[in-house]
Formats: structure tokens, C-alpha cells, sequence
């Protein structure tokens, strides 16, 4: 049985991650609170920004990153001390994990998905913040993919909005929702599952071929216009 460690696995994305591979997978969740109980998921409660992580001992096949921020406000409004901690939750905590377990991950050959934003591409208004911090996970992906090739495959997902508990305050009402579908060409905003099943894709054998991408997933928000 091979191990995944998902940090910030109990809610959003991630908890969909874990409930996708929980019944074949061990899964190591490290986040602030713990994922549901389950015999194959051992928890880690823990910041992964501010605290030192667990050690594990035994293999680590893979590594997902969900945690993330959605600061949507103007230039104007945004301090630098709120650049700094979007920055330290989407990119220094990826590549504090990625430390934490990069012999591991190079001994199995493993994986690593980390996750970026619609917002990287399109241009959006008070979308500063999350855009600067997430094209830093684009690069990261990219030169980590370049560095450990042969040893560790890095990828990234960019979704467009999903309907988690840090979307929540997007998605607040039946006219918030209704206004977030129009916007995209398939009428739709994404679920967990979705997401979580197109990371579980990358995370597979299937997937072999696969590293230094960026994969969208946003319901052709990006590409189409309509």
C-alpha cells in the first residue's frame, strides 16, 4: 500500500483527495484540524507555516499541498503583511513540506501535486495577492520538475472557483451562484471531486508520463470565450 501525505486533507479539495484514496492508500493528513477517522488515514494536527512537521518514518510515494488563500481586495487595501502571509500559506509552506520530505519522496521515485489558480492566466481585478502567490507555485513546479527529473514528478493544478469552505463567502447565495456559473462558457463552477479526481489522476501510475505541467481545470474560463 503505498503513502500519501496531503497536507490541509480535512477540508475542501483536500479532504476530497483523502476520501477519493483512503479506502486503497495511506494517508498521512497533516493540517490544522483532523480528517475524518479512518483506519488507512493517520492525522497530524498542525500549522504546517508555523510549526515544525512530523516526522514519518517509512516510505512517502507522494505529496499533495492544498492550502491556499483567496484575499480578493484592491491594491490599494492590500498591506504588505498581507502579501507576506498569502505568500507563506500557498508557496513557503509548499516548500517547507517539500523539504521536510524530499529524501523520502526521492527514494520512492515519488510525486508531488501542488496547486494554482484560473488567476495566474486572467488578468482580474484584486486578484494581486493570490495571482503573485500561485505564479510562484507555477514556477516552483516547473524548475523542481526540471531539477528532479528521473527522481520525483512535480505538477500543478489551476482550478477556477470550487466550492469549498474558503470559496464559501464567493458562493454565499443562490444569486452569488447563479452570477459565478454565467461566467464560466460551461455554465458551472467546480466541485471538490472534481478537482480531487484529477489530482488522484496525477498522483497515479497512470500519470507516468506526466511532470512540469500546469493542468486547468476551470470549465473553459481560461480558453473560450462565449
Amino acid at each position: 500500500m503505498k503513502t500519501v501525505v496531503v497536507i490541509g486533507g480535512s477540508k475542501g479539495i483536500g479532504k476530497a483527495i483523502v476520501n477519493n484514496l483512503k479506502a486503497t492508500t495511506k494517508i498521512i493528513n497533516i493540517s490544522r484540524t483532523p480528517a475524518e477517522s479512518h483506519e488507512n488515514v493517520v492525522n497530524y494536527e498542525c500549522d504546517v507555516v508555523n510549526d515544525v512537521l512530523p516526522n514519518i518514518e517509512g516510505e512517502v510515494h507522494s505529496l499533495v499541498y492544498c492550502p491556499g488563500s483567496i484575499n480578493l481586495k484592491s491594491f490599494t487595501r492590500l498591506t504588505l503583511d498581507e502579501f507576506q502571509n498569502d505568500f507563506n500559506i500557498n508557496v513557503v509552506g509548499a516548500i517547507k513540506s517539500l523539504k521536510a520530505y524530499e529524501n523520502q519522496l526521492v527514494s520512492c521515485n515519488g510525486n508531488v501535486v501542488l496547486f494554482s489558480s484560473v488567476a495566474t492566466t486572467l488578468g482580474m481585478p484584486f486578484h494581486a495577492s493570490i495571482a503573485a502567490s500561485k505564479s510562484a507555485i507555477e514556477g516552483l513546479t516547473k524548475s523542481l520538475a526540471a531539477e528532479y527529473a528521473t527522481k520525483i514528478r512535480f505538477n500543478a493544478i489551476a482550478p477556477t472557483v470550487t466550492n469549498t469552505p474558503l470559496a464559501s463567502r464567493l458562493l454565499r447565495n443562490e444569486k452569488q451562484q447563479e452570477s459565478m456559473k454565467q461566467r464560466h462558457p460551461l455554465k458551472k463552477y467546480l466541485e471538490s471531486k472534481e478537482v480531487a479526481d484529477l489530482a488522484c489522476y496525477l498522483l497515479s501510475d497512470k500519470a507516468a508520463a506526466i511532470t512540469g505541467q500546469v493542468i486547468p481545470i476551470d470549465a473553459g474560463i481560461v480558453t473560450l470565450k462565449i
